[in-house]
């Protein structure tokens, strides 16, 4: 089969032939159609200090997909060869204390696909049965391929009461134009994206956010003037990882105001922690998706009608690999999606 492989001390993928993974008792093989391709494929791809030491290359990546079901393994039931489905990415312990208490979105030792091992950028994918998320429905695969990033939005935008609330979005990447249209869709009152990349921007304004703000050349303060808040944002989520987008959030955020945090920064970094404890902020770190509560209110918002789809902004075929990963260096894509059968 074609797989997207990372070599060591490489810039970039090579496209090669590799043998097509047999499934075990309890796994499930998927032949793959749609990949996306997200910021975590661009650090292994241009091959930076944090890919270096976390990849076992030489290794098949990718881990945003959808795709059919080709074999079954022996011990493998409620699934049928041919069925849509995509997959969580983070394979889990089983064994440590979240894991036996059933919370496996905190496993302390969790493995990602395509980052500790074979990935889904490829013609088929190995996935355990435990992982395997089956579609319901007409989910376009397109869309399904995205039910990764989608998870971290809903993830993150969930977290806390939107009805009726004043919310602040940093970061206009995939992840954070997906969460404006769940925080519209849960009842937000105004939604404010903060970016430096106009193209998104104006993509936030198709996903539902009421004003958007180049923070650049507009101060936040004004923005709040001219839509009439008299204190501040009720809740914000943080998705860029800039340390001076969390220092905007507790400078307009109200009282007892509630925080998520999904953007990882690049380095440590201080914030004012008087600001927090005297304003009573509710801080909330969220990483990845509850499995599989996640899943199942991604597909009741999507049945309920909302679209994702316009995050996608350029599609490629497989063998266009390398146009599909320059289209993102150049930071003309929002998201951009592989096609492999």
């Amino acid at each position: 089969m074609r797989a997207l492989v990372k070599h060591p001390d490489e810039h970039g993928l090579r496209l090669e032939d590799v043998p097509i993974p047999v499934p075990g008792p309890d796994d499930v093989l998927i032949r793959v159609h749609t990949t996306g391709i997200c910021g975590t494929d661009l650090h292994i791809y241009r091959w930076d200090p944090w890919a270096q030491r976390t990849i076992p290359a030489p290794m098949t990546i990718g881990h945003e997909f959808a795709g059919h079901i080709a074999a079954l393994g022996s011990n493998v039931s409620g699934f049928v060869e041919g069925e849509l489905v995509s997959a969580e990415g983070h394979v889990v312990c089983g064994c440590c204390r979240n894991c036996l208490a059933g919370k496996r979105r905190r496993c302390r030792a969790p493995r990602g696909l395509g980052v500790n091992f074979p990935g889904a950028f490829a013609d088929y994918v190995l996935i355990p049965k435990s992982n395997v998320w089956r579609h319901t429905g007409r989910v376009d695969p397109e869309i399904a391929a995205l039910f990764d990033p989608f998870g971290n939005a809903v993830h993150t935008a969930l977290k806390f009461p939107m009805v009726g609330e004043d919310v602040l979005i940093t970061g206009a990447g995939p992840i954070g134009l997906m969460a404006t249209a769940v925080a519209r869709h849960a009842g937000a009152r105004k939604i404010v994206v903060t970016d430096l990349n106009p193209l998104r921007l104006q993509l936030a304004l198709r996903m539902g956010a009421t004003r958007v703000v180049d923070v650049r050349s507009e101060k936040l303060s004004d923005v709040k003037a001219d839509l009439g808040m008299r204190e501040g944002f009720d809740v914000a989520l943080e998705f860029s990882g800039s340390p001076k987008a969390l220092e905007q959030i507790l400078a307009h955020t109200i009282h007892g105001a509630n925080i998520a945090i999904l953007g990882l920064p690049s380095e440590p970094f201080a914030i004012d922690w008087s600001v927090v404890v005297v304003n009573m902020l509710n801080l909330k770190g969220i990483y990845g998706r509850e499995i599989f509560e996640t899943w199942y209110k991604m597909g009741v918002l999507i049945e309920a009608g909302i679209d994702i789809s316009p995050i996608i902004t350029h599609r490629f075929s497989a063998d266009r690999y390398r146009d599909a990963f320059a289209s993102l260096e150049e930071a003309g894509a929002a998201k951009a999606m592989m096609t492999w059968t």
